[in-house]
């Protein structure tokens, strides 16, 4: 998503130090408690329907999030994501059901005063330095993080002198993110937060992500990295075609399918008869066969997809002898989410045809 919104909330709600200068950009970050109302959920949704004329973005949404959990939204391209995350920041409205963050309208000032959000894309000051940015956005709020531990959970310390426009796409998606954190939030949107970094440093951000949470922060994450939901969620939320279609922690999401993988190394080529059996085979929703080179010999990296993994185990035992490195495991996220939206999908196809048969006829 890119969607813009005000990289500041109203300054005449937060007394007379907010500068009088602005920035632009597509993130926001505003602090504000409210320890009265712990019970009440982080986000609360009551069947919201959306609608662009006549096509369907959202269907009767039901959704509630309680606070301090990290929550991860799933979804194809069209899903219906990015309509909903625009209706709780107060971008977009919905046409029918009701919607709170924290027990407050979206895209009010006391919803914003408690959010953090990092966008897909965002735009800031490029000759600014990393610490003038969030120094700046420090001063839109009443009771802001400080610099230094915002440098330092972010891991930016070492680049609070260099100019923002000459960072590296890693390194402003963690400024963006220590711009999220500046307000002290209670909430936290994060599209896409990991996107453009290195190894070392999507793993410190999801340690941070998960400080966030054990602070008592809500984190609602969007993603199309399935490790990142799986590593991080304590729940996931899939949606397709504007439906929330499985809501659960993601081992009970992973549960929806009944899939094993078998992974071994082999001796057996593709086309070998057991293969091309195993390829007909009902029970059997994927091969993978890969070239691995082996002491000057080739063998065979082979990742099945069933529904039966004794007897798939059973069978290559029995032709291959040399067989090794077997592992047998559970279905991991990709294969559970792909599963659930490609059953949806082909049950709506079903739906469509008997319309259009029963309109026919």
């Amino acid at each position: 998503m890119n969607t813009v919104i005000q990289s500041k909330p109203n300054q005449s709600n937060l007394g007379e130090g907010a500068p009088a200068h602005s920035t632009s950009g597509n993130i926001a970050s505003v602090q504000g408690k409210n320890p009265q109302h712990t019970d009440i959920p982080a986000i609360q949704v009551e069947a919201v329907d959306l609608s662009y004329g006549k096509v369907e973005v959202l269907k009767q949404l039901q959704l509630s999030i309680p606070k301090g959990q990290i929550i991860a939204i799933l979804g194809p391209n069209g899903a219906g994501k990015t309509s909903l995350i625009n209706i709780l920041l107060g971008l977009t409205k919905a046409n029918t059901g009701r919607a709170q963050v924290l027990g407050e309208a979206p895209g009010s000032m006391a919803a914003k005063l408690r959010l953090g959000v990092v966008l897909q894309h965002a735009e800031l000051a490029e000759n600014l330095s990393v610490a003038e940015l969030i120094q700046l956005f420090r001063q839109y709020y009443p009771a802001p993080l400080g610099l230094t531990e915002l440098l330092q959970r972010a891991g930016l310390t070492h680049l609070k002198s260099r100019r923002y426009g000459k960072l590296s796409g890693g390194e402003k998606r963690r400024v963006q993110f220590a711009l999220a954190l500046a307000g002290d939030p209670e909430l936290i949107f994060l599209d896409e937060p990991t996107t453009g970094l290195d190894i070392q440093s999507r793993q410190q951000l999801w340690s941070q992500i998960r400080q966030c949470a054990e602070q008592g922060r809500t984190v609602v994450l969007t993603t199309h990295y399935l490790e990142e939901a799986d590593q991080l969620a304590h729940r996931i939320v899939v949606m397709n075609q504007g439906q929330i279609i499985a809501d659960g922690a993601p081992q009970a999401i992973k549960s929806h399918i009944e899939l094993k993988q078998v992974r071994c190394t082999t001796h057996l080529p593709a086309q070998h008869l057991l293969l091309e059996k195993l390829a007909r085979d009902p029970e059997v929703a994927a091969i993978q066969h890969d070239i691995v080179p082996h002491e000057g010999s080739v063998r065979y990296q082979l990742r099945i997809d069933t529904h039966n993994a004794e007897a798939v185990v059973r069978a290559l035992l029995q032709t291959d002898d040399q067989l090794s490195d077997l592992e047998v495991s559970g279905a991991g996220l990709e294969q559970a989410f792909l599963a659930l939206t490609n059953s949806q999908n082909a049950g709506e196809t079903k739906v469509n045809q008997a319309k259009t048969q029963e309109a026919s006829a």
